[in-house]
Parts: structure tokens; sequence; C-alpha cells
């Protein structure tokens, strides 16, 4: 059993889409869980997953979560569980940073497929 605590300061960091930040808390086979952190104005593409499923945990701000033809608004202490194959974009429209867990089962990084047709325009 690995009994090292974990945190952003040691975890392993990556940099996606617009000046977004994620730090891998747990990466393995079976499971990833993610801090991310998206500064206000950010987004990342449509798109779904062919096997992962996850959950996405908001820890401060808000963001926006298009998944197929809906909107939903998460703030801090709410989360929302996407299943594989389903179209989703996270932004962060706010004028505050927004911070997340994503927790995916199996690992989505090379899971994902993006779509060439967007959705409508978020309100």
């Amino acid at each position: 059993m690995n009994k090292t605590m974990i945190s952003r300061a040691n975890a392993e960091h990556y940099s996606w889409g617009m000046d977004c930040d994620g730090w891998h808390l747990v990466k393995d086979a079976a499971l990833s869980v993610i801090e991310e952190h998206m500064p206000p104005g950010s987004s990342e593409k449509l798109h779904s997953h062919q096997a992962a499923q996850q959950f996405f945990f908001m820890l401060s701000g808000e963001v926006i979560m298009e998944v197929e033809q809906e909107v939903v608004r998460l703030q801090a202490g709410e989360g929302l569980h996407i299943l594989p194959q389903v179209r989703h974009r996270i932004s962060n429209r706010s004028g505050e940073a927004a911070r997340f867990l994503v927790i995916s089962q199996p690992p989505s990084h090379g899971d994902r497929v993006y779509e060439s047709v967007g959705f409508s325009k978020v309100p």
C-alpha cells in the first residue's frame, strides 16, 4: 500500500487548454483522480470518451457543463457524473478561477474523441 501523502505540491503536473492546469493525484491503470484549475474565460473542446466514465466535483468557483444538449451550472460542493460516449464540455464563464476534481474510471487520457459539431451558444 502506498502511504505517501499526495497534493498539488508533489503531484505530476500538466497544462491543457487555455492556460488550465491539472495535477494527477491518482494515476494508475484502473483509476484517475485529477485536480484541475481553470482561469476565468477558459473552456475545453466538445468531446466524449469511448470507455471512461467521469465524475466532476467542484472545490471552488463555478463552471458550466454542457452535456449533450443540456447546460448545467456547477458550484463549489456540487458534482456531475458523465457516462462513457456522452458528449460534454466544461467552461469557466465566471469572473473567478475554478478548482475541481475529475475522477475517471478507467482513466480518460487517450480515450477522448473530439466532436466536429458544437452545441448551441451557452447562456
